[in-house]
């Protein structure tokens, strides 16, 4: 895993205060998005489709520091849009880094070069940098082509400066495993921390809605990819059990509240990847009027083929304390990539006389 003992010993110590409160819904990151303007149109992006006034509008410095207060969650990850357009932006990551969370700024680093003299190295502080693949997946992924030159002359100048380094990689339709891991083994070489790795999400409002790999594809994909680096030097910022769970190992339905957002719109129901089920004002009130049942792969359409970390990661870190000695039996043994996967289940959305094919969906029931 590729995130350091500091971190890992936070989180654990939070997550085991959690548990010791009795506490049955508690967030693990915060997503603060505290715009949606962006310098690039990326194919499979469902956050720029917004009129202008909206695509101007700010998170102001007090607005994300009060969200980090009010949510406690010890991870913030901050997305938009290009979070490093916004002005104020080291200001917010000066400020949440002093109340010593740990902040991911996500950036697909184009203004990355310009504005770094405005940060400090931090063990707090990561740059997560958008790349999802090698230089022609990635810039065809973006349409623009050059921008993973840019990033990658980035992170080397963001590396010899001192600073932690993610990459935030999201696969699409048309990837293979030998092409994964080959990107896979040159950012390893790059140096970089970690790797974050998922498929993307099936946004409404993308531009391209073909782009998207779904049910069995997925996992086939993973294990395709798993098998190649057994042996490889790999370092995934994920727990071995959602790892496991894109290979087809686990049976897992997402915990939305574990990965809460605040947007431009306020606290966002009921996660990061569904824009248009309504917006509250705390992060409270979130957890308190959030239909919670109404949402899940089994349970909503639009969640039917969503295997994303932000929803699936803190299902994962539940069951491994949970189930302390299954988590770390996969660390040990590796992940499984032949053999059967874990059944599915039909949703209770779909006519069971008309079942689609299990290529057609991502389902999973509760282990």
């Amino acid at each position: 895993m590729g995130v350091p003992l500091r971190q890992q010993l936070a989180v654990g110590s939070y997550l085991i205060k959690q548990k010791m409160k009795g506490v049955k819904k508690y967030p693990l990151v915060l997503m603060l998005e505290p715009l949606y303007r962006c310098n690039l149109a990326c194919a499979g992006c469902g956050k720029i489709d917004h009129p202008d006034e909206i695509l101007d509008k700010r998170l102001s410095v007090k607005e994300c520091l009060d969200a980090v207060d009010e949510c406690g969650a010890p991870m913030v990850s901050i997305p938009g849009g290009e979070p490093l357009i916004h002005k104020e932006m080291p200001q917010i990551v000066e400020g949440i880094v002093a109340k010593k969370k740990f902040v991911y700024l996500c950036t697909n680093a184009l203004l990355l070069k310009k504005k770094i003299k405005d940060y400090t190295p931090s063990p707090y502080l990561t740059f997560s940098i958008h790349l999802d693949g090698n230089k022609k997946r990635h810039d065809n992924s973006v349409c623009q082509d050059g921008v993973f030159d840019i990033a990658v002359d980035v992170i080397k100048l963001a590396l010899s400066k001192g600073f932690r380094v993610n990459i935030n990689c999201t696969l699409f339709q048309g990837e293979n495993a030998q092409e994964v891991a080959e990107f896979l083994d040159y950012v390893t070489e790059l140096g970089v921390e970690g790797v974050t790795i998922a498929p993307g999400f099936s946004y409404e409002h993308a531009p391209k809605q073909d782009v998207f790999i779904k049910g069995k594809d997925v996992k086939d994909l993973f294990r395709g990819i798993f098998s190649i680096g057994k042996n490889r030097k790999w370092k995934l910022n994920h727990s071995s059990l959602y790892l496991d769970f894109l290979a087809g190992n686990q049976a897992y339905e997402c915990t939305p509240w574990g990965n809460p957002t605040l947007s431009v719109f306020g606290w966002q129901k009921p996660c990061y990847l569904l824009a248009d089920e309504g917006y509250v004002d705390s992060f409270q009130e979130l957890l308190d009027t959030t239909p919670w049942e109404k949402y899940g792969s089994v349970h909503n359409p639009k969640c039917a083929n969503c295997m994303a970390h932000c929803g699936y990661e803190a299902t994962a870190v539940e069951d491994m304390l949970a189930n302390p000695i299954k988590g770390m039996m996969v660390s040990l043994k590796g992940l499984k990539t032949t053999g059967d996967m874990v059944e599915i289940a039909t949703p209770d959305f779909i006519d069971s006389e008309k079942k689609p094919a299990l290529s057609d969906i991502a389902v999973k029931v509760e282990g």
